[in-house]
Parts: structure tokens; sequence; C-alpha cells
């Protein structure tokens, strides 16, 4: 059978083990081609085709329900499930997303784009399934670096407290997240692996019971419990922790035998409560650049699929914020001891690897676990050390109760580098940083502010470790704007101290962060209509320069706020509400991400469908005040046509 000709995963059950192995082929090679013409996740798709496709030779998923962690390992999935032909459009506007998305396929029983989510959720699936009297399987497929999370954790303790429920749990371990896990947990993992298969030590017993004629298939309760017995014996070197938590543990079998797979998991099924299935996979499978580098191909741009190597850029682009980020934090690391980075299993993303590489002794990974991230830096700063903890916007959000109540609070001086502020683009709503903003302009003692290019980044990085109270800095994803930077000799900037850049009495732009550049291209192309603009750097959301921004506001009469995040309590809500605070009562046009999801796209594209371009802000600054400024200028040049005319 072709992959092509398959829209159904049902139609997996009834072929040969070497019909399986051949449409696993198949996944690859069309994983493969895609992801290496227009980018997306690679390796961790790769290591899960066996395991995929043996899982569903044993469910039925029009009743079955599977929830895979994270998501960006389901490609296979997705290519089993009728999504082969529009495979091309992957993480492209309008195409196949590159999480699962409940609204694409009924086969995507659950959506998420952050670690750690999938047992909760196959749980509650459960619970509602036996709530309501129906009869159908529910499985939850998660990472070992996701397993570092402590909601993973926490449903696992939940699970292993309900022995009536059937619920299967599928750990995929291949000694890897995005980059090698760490903890406790990863090296037991890790013993574990390399401990010989035991599956079948109790199964066996329980097989050659229940082909008795006279039992009729049912086991008796003595022989049940005689298989528990005989299990016991053999799991204090493989998942004893597991079985003491509740749950009937099998493994570690290889995830890349399809046969052996197959009936272990149609074993599992027959079980009854929460079994753990013990898997291990090879990260980037049967693509040898992948294998050998399972963290630079655990996501890739578009590459040459003969030499692994990536298509250059056909400019030079400067380096991203976060190198600049990851550069800096190296040379301050080296200036000053106490100053020490925290990731949550994000080295490469946030240029925290920098450090890792630099100065080993000054760098902590945590894994998935952004609220001991948060609180783990909070106990460091009572006894001297001045933290860095590096997180993406969007994954902060998980440890908003740690930021207010352990680091603002107490008033601790924390700093957070928040990464991917703003639009990412193809990783979809999960991965936008849209909401950072909103959820920080409220945390009590907190400094907040934004570069609007990599040299500010410098000093503002600076500024927050001279800071004594709790700081965060958010920088977007990307490259910088291109402009010097400083080896060293960096110099705080003054808190809450903005940043004037142009003059002119028509308008007032004030821009936060990524998006001055952007305000400084909009005043441009109104000066060339008549319109002069005065645009001012913000820096700061916590505290606003308000000795800078309401006297200007007061004589020109018109503001435009410009910002990348949600416009809901955003950065332009607080202008709003510091001029009205002040009885400034004048037009301010907010411009920003509207109350709506910013699905997969090109930031360029997502952009342009939000019109945060200068070229159609422009146009809508020009619509917002045309009617007032014909009243004041009539002679102006403002009457001209719309831009997009």
């Amino acid at each position: 059978m072709r992959l092509s000709e398959l829209t159904h995963p049902n139609q997996l059950h009834g072929l040969s083990i070497g019909q399986l192995e051949d449409i696993a082929c198949q996944i690859r090679e069309r994983h493969l081609q895609v992801v290496s013409t227009s980018g997306g996740h690679l390796g961790p798709g790769l290591g899960v085709v066996e395991l995929t496709i043996a899982l569903y030779q044993t469910l039925d998923l029009d009743v079955d329900r599977v929830v895979w962690d994270v998501g960006h390992q389901a490609y296979p999935h997705k290519l089993l499930t009728g999504r082969y032909e529009n495979f091309d459009s992957l993480r492209q506007q309008k195409g196949v997303a590159g999480y699962l998305k409940r609204s694409e396929s009924n086969f995507d029983h659950f959506g998420a784009g952050h670690a750690s989510t999938s047992i909760s959720a196959a749980l509650g699936m459960a619970i509602a399934r036996d709530r309501q009297g129906k009869d159908f399987k529910c499985v939850a497929v998660i990472g070992d670096g996701a397993l570092t999370g402590g909601m993973a954790l926490e449903a696992i303790n939940h699970a292993g407290h309900m022995p009536n429920t059937p619920f299967l749990v599928i750990l995929n371990d291949n000694d890897m997240s995005i980059s090698p896990p760490v903890g406790a947990l990863s090296t037991y993992l890790n013993r574990m692996r390399h401990s010989p298969p035991m599956q079948f030590i109790s199964d066996s017993v329980q097989e050659s019971v229940k082909n008795l004629p006279f039992m009729g298939g049912e086991l008796p309760a003595e022989f049940k419990s005689l298989s528990g017995s005989v299990r016991r014996l053999a799991v204090p070197k493989v998942g004893a922790v597991f079985e003491e938590l509740g749950f009937t543990y099998m493994g570690p079998i290889d995830g890349h035998d399809i046969s052996s797979m197959v009936r272990t998991f149609q074993t599992a099924h027959r079980v009854g409560g929460p079994v753990l299935v013990h898997v291990v996979t090879t990260k980037g499978k049967g693509y040898p650049y992948a294998e050998a580098d399972q963290v630079g191909y655990h996501a890739q741009s578009a590459f040459d699929l003969t030499t692994g190597k990536s298509i250059p850029s056909k400019t030079p682009k400067p380096p991203s914020y976060s190198k600049v980020f990851g550069q800096t934090l190296v040379k301050l690391c080296e200036q000053d001891s106490k100053v020490i980075g925290i990731t949550a299993a994000m080295a490469t993303g946030t240029g925290l690897d920098l450090l890792q590489k630099a100065i080993p002794a000054q760098y902590v990974d945590v894994g998935i676990a952004e609220q001991h991230a948060v609180t783990l830096a909070a106990g460091m700063t009572c006894e001297g050390l001045r933290p860095v903890v590096a997180i993406y916007s969007t994954f902060l959000q998980r440890a908003y109760d740690q930021v207010i109540h352990d680091v603002g609070i107490q008033n601790l001086p924390v700093t957070f580098v928040l990464d991917r502020a703003g639009i990412v683009g193809a990783d979809g709503p999960t991965h936008q940083g849209q909401y950072d903003i909103s959820y920080l302009r409220a945390v009590p003692n907190f400094t907040v502010m934004a570069p609007k290019d990599e040299s500010e980044l410098q000093s503002m990085l600076v500024t927050c470790l001279s800071h004594k109270g709790p700081t965060a800095l958010r920088i977007p994803r990307g490259s910088g704007e291109g402009v010097p930077l400083m080896e060293e000799g960096w110099e705080p900037l003054k808190i809450g101290r903005g940043e004037l850049l142009l003059e002119g009495d028509d308008l007032l732009i004030v821009a936060y962060g990524a998006m001055v550049p952007s305000a400084i291209k909009t005043a441009n192309i109104l000066k060339e209509q008549g319109i002069n603009s005065t645009v001012i750097n913000a820096r700061f959301l916590r505290p606003l320069d308000q000795a800078l921004i309401h006297p200007l506001a007061r004589r020109i009469g018109k503001v435009v706020t410009m910002e990348e995040g949600a416009l809901a309590g955003g950065f332009g809500s607080a202008i709003v509400e510091s001029l009205n605070d002040q009885a400034i009562h004048l037009p301010v046009f907010r411009i920003g991400i509207p109350d709506q999801l910013v699905h997969h796209a090109s930031p360029q594209q997502s952009k342009e469908a939000l019109g945060l371009t200068p070229l159609i802000m422009a146009d809508r600054i020009r619509k917002r005040f045309d009617a007032d400024w014909q009243k004041t200028m009539p002679n102006s040049t403002t009457t001209v046509k719309s831009i997009h005319s």
C-alpha cells in the first residue's frame, strides 16, 4: 500500500509487518522532503514513525483518543490521518499546522504547543468516558524531556490513584527534549534505557494461564495477584518508580521494532487501570545527519537533503537578538561570578548555550520546569546571587503565579529575559509572544522594558543587573537591526526614561520595543505626505516616562501607540490610562495585535494581515486622523489619496 492512498489510520489494520515497515519508509521520505524544502520540526517526528504505526495498528481512531505531548513529533500522525496531499503546505499560511489542532482534523484529539500536558488531558478524557458509560481507549504519548515538567508528574500522581480507570501512557524515551534532558529523573531513565527488556516476565504468566481451556480468557484474582508478584520481582531495576505510583510498567522496548510494539500495546490495552509502556527511540531516526546532531536537527529551516546543510540566506543577516543576549551575558558573567544564567530546557533557543559552553559553573538548566526555574531564581537572590532567567514569552506564562508570588511580591532582584516576544511565525498561536506586555503590566515591583535594537538590548541587560528589584526584558525573534555592538563598558539606562528620536508638530508616535524601527519608517512615509511626527522610543513599560510623554501629548494633541503585542491591557492601554489619570483627554490610536489568535504564517505575512507594517500603519493613521488634520491644516497635503489606492 502507498502512503498516498491512506486517508484513515484504520486502513493500517490487517497489514503485515512488512507492509507496515514499508509505510514507515514512505513516511520518512515524505517527512524529509517537506521539511527540507520549507522547514519545520525534523528530529522529533522521525523518531516516532514506527511508534505511531504500531500504536494505530492497535486502535480504532474513530472512537479511541490519542493525545500527543507538544505535538511537533506528530508529523507521522498527520501523514496517516488524511493530510498527505496537503503536507507540502506545512507551517505555511492557511496550510497544515506544525502542531496538533482540533479544528484541523477529527483525529487531532487535543492541541498543544507547550510540553507536559498530554497525561492530564488524556486522563481527563478517560474520566469523562467512564462517567458517561462509554467505551474507548485513551492514550497519552509523552517524551522523556516533557516528563520533567511538574504538570506531567502531577498527572501521573493522580492517575496512579485510579486503579479502575483504563488509561495508557507511552513514554517516548529518546534521551532528548530539544536539548539533552537534565536531572535525577533523566539519569534514572537512562539506567532503565540500558536495562534488558522485562515487560513479558509477568505477561508470560498471564498468557500461559489465560490460554488454558478452562479459563475462558479471563484471569481469576489469584492468578492476577501471582502475575503482579512475579512482575515486582523483576521491576526494581527497571520501572519500580512507576509501579509504586500505581502504574503497570512495561519496558523498555525497541521503539523501532513494529512487531514488538504491536504485541506490547495489545497487551497493555488488556491490562486495565493505568499502564505505562516505556519505548526507547532515536531522535532523527533514519536520517544520519539528524541522528548525529539531535539538538541541531530538532527543527530546521530549509536545508539540502543530500548534505544536511542549511540553505544560506541570499543576503547576510545581523546576529539574532538571542545571540547578542547570550554573548553579552557571557561577558557579564566573566565580570561577576554572582550572575547565573537559568534556562528551562531551551539553551540553544535563548542563546544560553553560549554561556553553557563558556562558563558552565554559572549555567543552570532545570528541564521543562518553568515554575521551578522562577522560584529557584528567587531563592538564589535571597543568598546574594543575580540570576538571569531566559524563557520564551509564551512559556513564561506557565509560571505566572511564581512571577507574582515568589518574585514580585517579595521584590526580589530576578532578571527575566523573554525571548520570542511578539510575532514568531510558523509555530502558530501557542507560540506567539503576544501576551507578556499585558501579563507583566500588573505585577508588583517589576520594572519592564524592551529594546529598539540589539545595542540597546546590551544596555538594558546591564540595567536589569544593576537594579535592586525584579526586572523583565522582552526581545523579539530573529535578526537584529544591524547596529554596531559594544564589547564591554555598557552603561545602565536611567529607569523609566524614554528616548526622543524625531520631532514634529502634527502627530506623536510612542512606540515600544521592536516596533520602534517600524515607527520611524512610518513617520518617514507620513512626512512625504506633509505630516510631521514626533517619535518616542518608550524603552520602559513600567514605569512609563510620563515627564517626556505627557507634555508632548498635550502640545501635539494626537497620539499613536505601537506595540507588537496584544492590545487588550497592553502598552497602548498603559499610555491611555496614564493620560487619563492626569486628565489629559486626547484621541489615542492604539496599533498592535487585536483580540484574535495569530495563526501560523511567516512573521511578515502575519504583520501584513494584522496591519502592522509601516505602509499599512501610515495608511491606518491617515484614515484615523485625516478629518482632524483637515480642520487644523486646511492647506496641507493630507488630502492626497490613500497610499494603498
